[in-house]
């Protein structure tokens, strides 16, 4: 009877563990102790340096969420750095390392195909990040809809722009013409753009979100538009940046000039007025959705899409756009940045004005 009841109690205790063991990717911690999956490897690969973001938010956050699903995964991080064939090498590595998924936001997302097709061959899934895979269909997809963003921004500077009764033109400056999602952007800014009744006088497709091939063109458009540029519809911020910087140097009043991404330093230009808008999509949501789908498919869970985009099931978060007017409720009531961060040196007036501390 004795013996009996032991192995009732192992029983049980075995039962109690596997119930322990199916929760979601997006619940508490499993303790990482799911048979093989102890010191399981996971790739999170991004595309470039150009934006400050990927080292100092989605990087650390990416690796925190991951800490808590499973202690003892490692997450092996790369950055390409705009070059696709790096990225594709990173992900071979990966691959040959024994990763049980990756995480990846292209350099180029045509060639990235090759890089869905190689991991998915070995049964690895793969989770496009931030840019989707349209020639062959990740596993997953996450990001914050960049059509939407594109269409934000851009309907908010000409709601603007005829607030004030400008008259004149718009230069367009798109993201990377290898970014399927600058695509998405781009197609969302002409949707707001397009009827607007607002001339668009000139669009530049900007090789690897590089801020200073942004700069070098906006000033060419200055030095033919002149005074006839009455707004910029850039799409991020570092190429908000690269054009604010042109209008600067060529000693010419800077337009409303929009951004996405809301980088510190966008933030600040915000506070400044030198940039008009910037999008907040808080790179804590679809890092941390991003790490609770791949655990998901770590265990050998599929986890279903909230829709489907290039036939990926997809989830796609809504951004806000930030204006001067609601950047202190957004960004620093939201708790999404610290004044003390932001309000520095000539900042800390406008920080002032608008009751940012």
């Amino acid at each position: 009877m004795r013996t009996l009841a032991f192995a009732a109690a192992a029983v049980l205790a075995g039962s109690m563990l596997a119930a322990c063991g199916s929760d979601s990717g997006s619940g508490a911690s499993t303790g990482g102790g799911e048979g093989d999956l102890q010191n399981a490897k996971v790739a999170f690969l991004m595309p470039d340096l150009a934006s400050t973001r990927y080292e100092l938010q989605d990087k650390p956050l990416f690796e925190a969420r991951m800490k808590q699903l499973c202690p003892s995964c490692e997450v092996i991080y790369q950055n390409a750095d705009s070059d696709a064939a790096k990225q594709q090498q990173q992900a071979d590595s990966a691959l040959a390392q024994g990763v049980k998924a990756i995480v990846l936001d292209p350099v180029d997302s045509a060639a990235a195909a090759t890089i869905v097709k190689s991991a998915q061959s070995q049964q690895v899934a793969v989770i496009a990040y931030d840019r989707p895979i349209p020639a062959t269909p990740a596993d997953y997809y996450i990001s914050f809809d960049n059509e939407k963003i594109g269409r934000l921004i851009a309907q908010s500077l000409v709601d603007h722009l005829k607030k004030e009764g400008a008259q004149g033109g718009i230069l367009q400056v798109n993201g990377s013409p290898t970014d399927a999602a600058a695509g998405l952007i781009k197609k969302g800014i002409h949707s707001a753009v397009d009827p607007s009744g607002f001339e668009l006088l000139a669009e530049y497709d900007t090789p690897d979100w590089q801020p200073e091939k942004a700069q070098t063109w906006v000033s060419g458009q200055i030095t033919q538009f002149k005074d006839r540029i009455v707004g910029v519809v850039a799409a991020n911020d570092g190429t908000g940046g690269g054009s604010i910087a042109a209008f600067k140097a060529a000693g010419v009043k800077v337009p409303p000039i929009t951004g996405n991404d809301a980088e510190p330093a966008a933030a600040q230009r915000v506070i400044n007025g030198d940039q008009y808008n910037t999008i907040s999509k808080p790179i804590k949501i679809v890092a941390e959705a991003s790490a609770g789908v791949a655990w998901d498919f770590m265990r050998g869970q599929k986890p279903a899409g909230k829709t489907t985009l290039y036939d990926t099931p997809s989830e796609l978060f809504v951004p806000t756009v930030v204006t001067r007017e609601n950047i202190k409720e957004v960004l620093f009531d939201g708790g999404i940045m610290k004044a003390a961060d932001i309000c520095t040196g000539e900042y800390a007036k406008g920080c002032e004005e608008l009751g940012i501390k």
